[in-house]
């Protein structure tokens, strides 16, 4: 998941107290909270199409269960690599095998936004396995339902006004699904980071993250905008792999990455 930042006052500062929605911690208030909510979102700028999107979600159970079940647990470096690549050189194989169909795509990322693509195609490959599981679960179902949520509300809720957005805009479909939590896409973007960081790469008029061009050109500009030094190494201890902290918090993570974008570009 990428590590997202995206503050729920600068998206719901134009709603007020009259029509304030209630977070609940179960499905009984999901449909009041929706019509409550549909009030900010309109405030905030969502359209029809977005406001019907909510208008038809559900409540996620698949959602609560994944976040109510999560343990943060920590891995060794070798421990989480051999659980989430299998193997550093055999990632790397099957990433260079990606490179190869694109090398003139890629090529032109890393002249647009200086990320090499053994960076690009790391993350592609350690957060979807280079497209093949994008999620199961309806993003809009999954961002509200968060939304919605007490635990968490005013991280998910600037997400949830984004999500809607991105309806209106042509970006996501009502019903094309994602992670538990929202994410999306070939690399899984929050909506709020979508909406903010997506590139039209593929030039048809709309940002949509499950186009691989947009979807590699948006991981490629959020870096560079996070901070990311075109031609500087990104081992631990830079620059650049202090910017990997942004999309992701955790260490073996960002480790990871590293590790393998080295065998990917050799």
């Amino acid at each position: 998941m990428i590590k997202a930042f995206v503050t729920a006052a600068a998206i719901t500062a134009t709603a007020t107290g009259a029509f304030a929605a209630q977070c609940g911690n179960d499905a009984g208030g999901f449909a009041a909270w929706k019509q409550a909510f549909a009030a900010e979102a309109q405030a905030a700028g969502v359209g029809q199409a977005g406001l019907q999107a909510l208008a038809n979600a559900q409540y996620s159970t698949s959602t609560i269960a994944a976040d109510r079940n999560q343990r943060g647990v920590k891995y060794a470096l070798n421990d989480f690599i051999r659980i989430r690549l299998g193997s550093l050189d055999n990632f790397a194989a099957t990433a260079r095998r990606e490179k190869a169909k694109y090398a003139d795509f890629y090529a032109s990322l890393e002249q647009a936004y200086g990320v090499p693509a053994g960076i690009i195609l790391a993350i592609h490959g350690m957060e979807t396995g280079f497209g093949r599981t994008l999620g199961n679960t309806p993003v809009i179902d999954s961002i509200t339902t968060v939304a919605y949520d007490c635990r968490r509300s005013a991280f998910f809720t600037p997400h949830a006004i984004a999500a809607l957005k991105l309806v209106d805009r042509g970006g996501l479909s009502p019903s094309q699904r994602g992670a538990a939590h929202g994410e999306m896409g070939h690399t899984q973007f929050l909506p709020g980071n979508a909406l903010t960081y997506g590139v039209d790469a593929d030039r048809n008029g709309k940002v949509d993250l499950y186009s691989i061009a947009d979807s590699l050109a948006s991981t490629a500009n959020f870096l560079r905008q996070k901070g990311w030094q075109p031609g500087q190494p990104y081992q631990e201890g830079t620059v650049n792999f202090r910017v990997l902290n942004e999309w992701n918090a955790a260490t073996v993570y960002q480790q990871a990455i590293a590790l393998s974008a080295v065998r990917i570009d050799s």
